[in-house]
C-alpha cells in the first residue's frame, strides 16, 4: 500500500482517467496523422487535470480489432511512447500510466519507462484466459524480470484479474478471490476487478470479495458512473473512461461536463468520508 498512497497522495478512492488514443498508424481505423493523435489525446489529459482526476492512464483503445502482443509491429510501442511523451511533456507532475493492448505488457513497461510514467495496467499477469483477441497467458515472472533489467521497479503493475472481454472456463476452478492472491503472491502491485466488458458495471460484492482475500490495492475497472460511483466508495481506486464521454460511449469524445459532474461527485463522497472519521474521532476521544 506504502507505494499506491506515495504516488497518488491518498488510499482510497483515486480517480485514473482513460485517455482513449485514437487509432494508431497500421491500425484498420487509422485516419489521423500522428500530430492529430498527440493533439487529440493532449486535450483530453487537459481536461482529466483541470477536473482534478488523481491520475491519467493512456490506451490504444481505437486500435480495434486489437493485436496480441506476440503479432503486434514495432511500430505500436513507437507511436505510443511519443503519444505518452506528449502528454507527460504537459503534465509533468500528474500521475500517469499505459496499457497497450492487447497484452503487450513488456511494450507498455518500456513505453513508461521511456516516457517517464508510473504505473501500468497489465492483462494476464496470472492464469491463462481466451480472449476475444485469442489465448492470453501468464506473464508475470517474465514481466517482473524484464522491469527489473530495465531499472524500471518504480513503475507500478496493476493487474487485470478475471479480465473482462474473455472466458475463464478453464480456470473456472479458480475463484476470483484466489486469483487475486496469487497476483499477490507474484508481486502485484495492485489488482483490477473488472465487469464483463468495457463500460459494464463491476460487481460491488466482488471488489469487498478480492479487498478481504489480499493486502494490496483493489481497483475497479469497468462500469463505473456518476449514479453508481457510492457503491465503490472503498474501492483504493477506480479507472473510469467511457461514462464520461459524450452519451457515455467509448468512442465518442470526451465530455468535460462529464468529468466535471463526476469529480464533484467524487468530492462529496471524500468530504463524506472525512466528516464520518472526524466523527468517530471524536466519540473515541470522548469515550476516553
Amino acid at each position: 500500500m506504502n507505494n499506491f498512497m506515495n504516488l497518488f497522495g491518498r488510499s482510497k478512492h483515486v480517480i485514473i482517467g482513460m485517455v482513449h488514443v485514437r487509432a494508431l498508424p497500421g491500425s484498420p481505423l487509422g485516419c489521423l496523422n500522428m500530430d492529430q493523435i498527440r493533439e487529440v489525446a493532449c486535450s483530453e489529459a487537459d481536461i482529466y487535470n483541470r477536473a482534478g482526476v488523481d491520475a491519467i492512464m493512456i490506451e490504444n483503445m481505437f486500435d480495434v480489432p486489437w493485436l496480441r502482443h506476440d503479432l503486434m509491429g514495432p511500430e505500436t510501442t513507437a507511436c505510443m511512447s511519443s503519444v505518452c511523451s506528449a502528454i507527460r511533456s504537459q503534465h509533468p507532475t500528474l500521475p500517469m500510466g499505459v496499457q497497450i493492448l492487447a497484452g503487450a505488457n513488456k511494450e507498455a513497461v518500456a513505453v513508461a519507462k521511456a516516457a517517464g510514467l508510473n504505473f501500468i495496467r497489465a492483462e494476464g499477469f496470472v492464469f491463462s484466459h481466451i480472449a476475444d483477441k485469442g489465448p492470453i497467458h501468464s506473464c508475470g515472472a517474465e514481466l517482473l524480470r524484464y522491469r527489473r533489467f530495465l531499472e524500471a521497479e518504480n513503475i507500478l503493475v496493476f493487474t487485470d484479474i478475471k479480465k473482462k472481454h474473455s472466458s475463464h472456463a478453464i480456470t473456472s476452478d479458480v475463484s476470483l478471490q484466489e486469483t487475486a492472491r496469487a497476483a499477490a503472491l507474484f508481486q502485484s502491485d495492485g489488482v483490477i476487478v473488472t465487469g464483463l466488458a468495457t463500460g459494464a458495471e463491476t460487481n460491488p460484492q466482488e471488489v469487498s470479495d478480492v479487498q478481504d482475500a489480499v493486502n494490496i490495492p483493489v481497483l475497479v475497472g469497468s462500469g463505473v458512473t456518476t449514479d453508481n460511483l457510492s457503491q465503490y466508495a472503498s474501492a483504493e481506486g477506480i479507472i473510469i473512461g467511457s461514462h464520461l464521454k459524450v452519451e457515455g460511449q467509448w468512442q465518442n469524445d470526451l465530455d468535460e461536463t462529464r468529468v466535471k459532474c463526476f469529480m464533484e461527485k467524487v468530492n462529496d463522497i471524500r468530504n463524506l468520508a472525512l466528516q464520518s472519521a472526524s466523527s468517530n474521532n471524536m466519540s473515541r476521544t470522548d469515550i476516553e
